[in-house]
């Protein structure tokens, strides 16, 4: 049930986001949801699918260009929590415009944290972060691992990072960070490897899989980020970071078999071995017992139920898949 916190998400138009602005909704808060572009296909804005609890007013706001914009919104709305979501967020794609990255995840992230630290209605501010600020991962890391960023997206999450922390560290900013393992759910992008497996499997085409899928991650579903993410809004210690995953570990091959294996499709028929790109990390694994002992948290859906949600998803809105993007369009 909803209290008196009022919430502003940026970056609502990420499947982060917007699946985040849809579990406050479900909670009962009216939600002001704010990011660059105007809203995109209700089939990705989940929050555009329910039909009670809280709703979700929108306002177009870029980071880079319209901090003023943001500046009266504050004043005008008084969020008493602001939750981030907003970044330059592919990796291989970073290496192609590595300054656009910069620009976006430091220059313009500094620049929002300044003002924040300057308004006074602010309760907690989430900055919502990543792994892949660590690189490769040996075995379940904590929240003090060192960082070790191998692409131009990690270093200039890195930088933000360490940015937010002289905030924190010099004018008591009341900031906590997020690191989720790789998400999924319904209503993410179809250039994402569970929803771009799904849609290839649905219309015969074949999924190109970089490095034959060694890599090893865990998957965790939006609805348990979600619930970690508000929990540390609520109640996450200033200051700190809260790893958010689970511990059910999968090769991206592993994972692409149990998709095609609901679907009745197989590996052979629909898969081709490309090229591993550039800076690819082996592993993440994060250890999540900081927020399971701290903030009561725990993930409750496992990948195989997960992967049939996504599933049910592409399926109600599969006369639209279509008319989607199928891959990553780069906004400078």
């Amino acid at each position: 049930m909803a209290g008196n916190e009022r919430f502003l998400v940026l970056g609502s138009n990420s499947f982060s986001g917007a699946s985040f602005c849809d579990y406050l909704a479900g909670l009962g808060y009216d939600v002001l949801a704010g990011s660059r572009s105007a809203e995109p296909h209700d089939a990705l804005l989940p929050y555009k699918w329910r039909k009670d609890g809280g709703a979700v007013r929108f306002e177009k706001i870029d980071i880079n260009h319209d901090l003023d914009t943001l500046g009266a919104l504050l004043k005008r709305e008084r969020p008493t929590h602001v939750v981030n979501f907003a970044a330059q967020s592919m990796v291989g794609q970073s290496w192609d415009h590595p300054d656009d990255w910069m620009r976006t995840n430091v220059v313009s992230t500094v620049r929002l944290h300044n003002l924040l630290r300057g308004y006074d209605g602010l309760d907690r501010y989430v900055h919502v972060t990543t792994p892949e600020v660590y690189g490769s991962t040996e075995g379940w890391v904590r929240e003090d691992h060192p960082y070790n960023p191998s692409t131009p997206y990690a270093v200039s999450r890195a930088a933000g990072d360490m940015s937010l922390k002289t905030y924190v560290d010099n004018f008591d900013f009341p900031a906590v960070s997020t690191r989720a393992a790789n998400v999924y759910g319904p209503g993410q992008q179809l250039y994402r490897i569970i929803p771009r497996t799904i849609y290839a499997a649905m219309t015969g085409k074949r999924l190109k899989l970089d490095g034959g899928g060694k890599s090893v991650r865990v998957f965790i579903h939006m609805n348990d980020v979600s619930d970690a993410t508000y929990k540390v809004a609520l109640n996450g210690a200033p200051g700190d970071c809260y790893h958010i995953s689970g511990y059910e570990l999968v090769s991206i091959r592993q994972l692409v078999e149990t998709i095609l294996d609901q679907l009745g499709a197989s590996f052979e028929d629909c898969v081709d071995i490309g090229p591993e790109r550039a800076g690819k990390d082996t592993a993440y694994t994060l250890d999540s017992f900081k927020i399971r002992t701290e903030l009561g948290w725990r993930d409750k859906i496992g990948l195989a139920e997960g992967v049939a949600d996504c599933i049910a998803w592409a399926r109600r809105f599969e006369s639209e898949l279509p008319n989607l993007p199928s891959d990553y369009i780069h906004k400078p």
